[in-house]
């Protein structure tokens, strides 16, 4: 890549930051724009990024001028009418999306990919840990922060294999050749993108399609999805496939099971972060592990070790009164597997959802849906539309899921800033933050009041 600077339209996102980082660790000067400060944007700027967060072609820096040495990577959050984004286009700027870039760094060496409607994130993350940990190595550009190692990239020059969450969203995934994937669901979504679920399902055959000669394409059982010729195709899930889990149990708080496959069988792993859901993508990243050389020793330790993804079944709280889950789903299944799961964990409990829709389009398309999700909940409190990259679609407010969560559980709908008042003088028993948006802010003065 023959250029020494880079500038990133939406330098804050969580994919788009992983580059930002990439790039400072790779000796290159990085600056950028994004619409808000954040602590993720702030801790950017404390590595070296030079960051600001007005729409100004007058703050961009003088090393970012140069079309010929300087690369602009944008996120497809960034308005055409954006004069930053009309600045570069109009000058000759190299330009590229995120999930190009991404493909041109890791598709030279081997790819392990974590693709699929849910899932991908934590069995990504947990994979990169299974690899660091075991000392066989990795390097990963994650989805979400690793509570392992505080941080969405890992860096390791000795090691090969890179670690990537494969998204379809904006058919991102198309850039990558993986050498290794795992597909973890596809269920529908991203209706705006790809029209109808048949393109969504081609999207995936077309992604599998690429897996190099000599690979793996691990897939979840039952989906219809076949491997091009010289790749080993395997099936897992959390209770059958080749690889699957068994005797799974909840004790003291704590979660166990068997890891059971072609030729290996691994009793009583505990896992780190105890949940239902987690099972299965456990069983996934475990396979892949093993795959590239992990040893059974190695795998125990990791299991147990592994903390997390910031905002993936993150407990801000967990004691015998009290229970507060900061969880990023947003998607109908994924909504109903973590609920599934928190009631696995703590039967016979209280549990208050708190949702925040993301998308007026996704919210249009499996309104119906989310209802059905939050009605396995005992309360729903939910919160407007997060519009994220949308502007507002006529009629499409949280009232459609409101108005047919079923009856016989409690349900509010209030805006997110009167939820802690709301909750002041509460016996708040198992709450569960859920959402992708920014419900997530509500977690730290939450936690305080129930604690």
């Amino acid at each position: 890549m023959d250029f020494t600077s880079v500038y990133f339209l939406g330098a804050g996102g969580i994919g788009m930051s992983a580059l930002v980082r990439y790039f400072l660790h790779d000796g290159r000067r990085v600056a950028g724009y994004d619409l808000t400060e954040t602590d993720l944007t702030r801790r950017l700027a404390a590595e070296g990024a030079e960051l600001h967060y007005a729409d100004d072609v007058s703050l961009v820096p003088d090393y970012c001028r140069d079309a010929a040495s300087t690369l602009v990577v944008v996120t497809p959050a960034i308005p055409a009418t954006h004069s930053e984004l009309r600045y570069f286009t109009t000058h000759g700027f190299r330009m590229m999306k995120r999930s190009e870039v991404l493909g041109l760094i890791v598709n030279r060496h081997k790819p392990l990919c974590v693709a699929g409607t849910h899932g991908k994130t934590t069995t990504s993350t947990l994979l990169a840990h299974l690899l660091t940990s075991a000392g066989t190595g990795c390097n990963a550009f994650l989805g979400g922060i690793s509570l392992n190692y505080d941080s969405n990239l890992l860096i390791d020059k000795s090691s090969p294999l890179y670690v990537v969450e494969a998204d379809e969203f904006d058919r991102s995934f198309l850039h990558l050749r993986p050498y290794m994937t795992a597909v973890t669901a596809m269920d529908a979504d991203h209706l705006d993108i790809y029209s109808d679920y048949d393109h969504y399902v081609q999207g995936f055959r077309d992604y599998v399609s690429q897996i190099t000669p000599g690979g793996v394409l691990l897939v979840k059982d039952g989906l219809p999805l076949a491997a091009p010729a010289g790749v080993r195709t395997f099936t897992y899930a959390a209770d059958r496939g080749d690889y699957h889990a068994a005797n799974v149990r909840a004790e003291a708080g704590e979660l166990y099971f068997d890891f059971i496959g072609p030729g290996v069988g691994l009793r009583d792993l505990r896992l780190g972060v105890p949940l239902l859901v987690n099972v299965e993508n456990s069983v996934a990243a475990i396979a892949m592990a093993m795959f590239c050389g992990v040893t059974a020793d190695a795998v125990r330790a990791g299991i147990a070790s592994f903390r997390g993804v910031r905002r993936r079944f993150d407990f801000w709280v967990k004691n015998d009164r009290h229970v507060l889950i900061n969880d990023y789903a947003h998607h109908p299944v994924e909504i109903a597997r973590s609920i599934e799961s928190v009631r696995f964990l703590f039967p016979h409990r209280h549990i208050t959802g708190i949702f925040q829709p993301h998308l007026y389009s996704r919210t249009r398309d499996f309104y119906r849906e989310f209802a059905d999700s939050l009605s396995q909940l005992d309360e729903v409190i939910l919160l407007d539309i997060y519009p994220a990259r949308e502007l507002p679609i006529d009629g499409v407010t949280s009232q459609l899921i409101y108005d047919r969560i079923t009856p016989g559980v409690d349900k509010i709908l209030c805006g997110k800033d009167e939820v802690l008042s709301l909750l002041k003088n509460r016996d708040l028993d198992v709450v569960m933050l859920i959402g992708a948006g920014n419900i997530d802010n509500l977690a730290p003065e939450l936690s305080e009041l129930m604690r």
